[in-house]
């Protein structure tokens, strides 16, 4: 497992960084542990980041990644919601690697969303980014989860609760309420859209279970 220096992550030029590093740092492959040693078992919001900006790069165009992705991401928020204060999942999960080389090139394609991304954040309306604000993040990422695996089924539109994953994540991470209230104006549009998908196309309830 990789040494843990990266804890503090302030942007997510940070976490792309800090990434990138990692695999540096390993030998072949970069498990999901690593990246929890790196950023520290109490970075909810830098992992979740991690695990969204993951499917916005090529590897989540990899069948079922997506829907794997929003399972840990979901698990991780569940732990945020009810106080938990160090991260846990399952050594499944943990295990869960990509090589060396897949994590270079995914966080090359990353530099740009990061770059354009931390250029809103900024120290603003902090009070929505702390205390019962934090909860309701936790579970408005957690319904946006709910709709990644029905919505694998058209390319790349599990990007869009992911992309609103990773705003909130960047909010949470820089204290910025304003970037906290565009991204809960992205996910309401993420959600509605995958509502209108799933009437227009005749999905059911049981087809936006992650499980």
């Amino acid at each position: 497992m990789a040494e843990d220096n990266t804890k503090d992550a302030e942007s997510i030029g940070d976490v792309v960084d800090g990434l990138d590093e990692l695999a540096d740092e390993v030998d072949e492959e970069v498990c999901f542990g690593d990246v929890l040693e790196k950023f520290g078992s109490r970075s909810f919001a830098p992992v979740m980041m991690v695990l969204a900006l993951t499917e916005l790069s090529p590897i989540g165009a990899i069948p079922s990644v997506p829907t794997l992705l929003a399972l840990g991401i979901l698990l991780i928020a569940s732990q945020m919601l009810f106080g938990r204060e160090h991260i846990w999942v399952p050594g499944w999960i943990e295990k869960r690697s990509v090589s060396k080389g897949k994590m270079h090139k995914a966080t090359d394609k990353m530099d740009g969303i990061a770059n354009w991304l931390d250029s809103w954040s900024g120290s603003r309306l902090e009070v929505l980014t702390k205390g019962p604000a934090i909860q309701a993040a936790a579970l408005l990422i957690m319904i946006l989860c709910v709709f990644v695996a029905p919505l694998e089924v058209l390319p790349w539109a599990s990007a869009g609760p992911m992309l609103a994953i990773s705003i909130i994540c960047l909010a949470l991470i820089v204290r910025d309420g304003l970037v906290m209230l565009i991204a809960w104006l992205i996910a309401l549009g993420a959600i509605s859209g995958a509502v209108y998908y799933a009437i227009s196309s005749g999905l059911s309830l049981a087809d936006f279970n992650p499980l």
